[in-house]
């Protein structure tokens, strides 16, 4: 089965922590913390699909226009045991000045995978231990929270 393409959301809030969802392993796939964020639909435009899944994992309806354009990307090939090929995972960035995330739209199977969430304050993610997708996400935030948006998506190593 083919891999897929994803549209994530760098969410930061008004103390500049960054949300991210812990992943838990399924299928022998390590946990993570990760954006929120997912698959994109057939004729979906990435920040169609990053709004829509920004709501239903977290509770949070922002317009697609108000996510301006991906500031990073990643890709490459994995075998995550649910499925393999060539993933690409685009992300966006939106500042929100406080969320109180809420889980209610949530698909049974994001239910169970994203059940913990932290808002990361951003020097902390330089210096965790804890296994955090994209790589390179720490650098990125610094320039993004410094008003620095790149003029096109930088490209991030990718985490497979």
């Amino acid at each position: 089965m083919g891999g897929r393409r994803s549209a994530r959301v760098l969410l930061v809030d008004g103390s500049e922590r960054l949300l991210l969802f812990r992943m838990a392993g399924e299928n022998g796939a390590p946990t993570l913390w990760m954006t929120p964020g997912g698959g994109v639909r057939r004729r979906e435009s990435l920040a169609v699909a990053a709004a829509r899944e920004l709501w239903e994992e977290t509770g949070l309806r922002v317009a697609p226009g108000t996510l301006g354009a991906p500031v990073a990307w990643t890709g490459g090939h994995a075998d995550l045991g649910w499925r393999s090929g060539y993933f690409e995972d685009h992300f966006f960035f939106h500042r929100v000045a406080a969320h109180t995330v809420d889980a209610a739209h949530r698909d049974p199977h994001e239910v169970r995978a994203l059940a913990l969430h932290r808002w990361w304050p951003a020097a902390e993610l330089a210096t965790s231990a804890e296994p955090l997708t994209p790589h390179g996400l720490s650098p990125l935030l610094t320039d993004l929270l410094a008003g620095r948006r790149p003029s096109a998506p930088v490209r991030l190593p990718w985490h497979h």
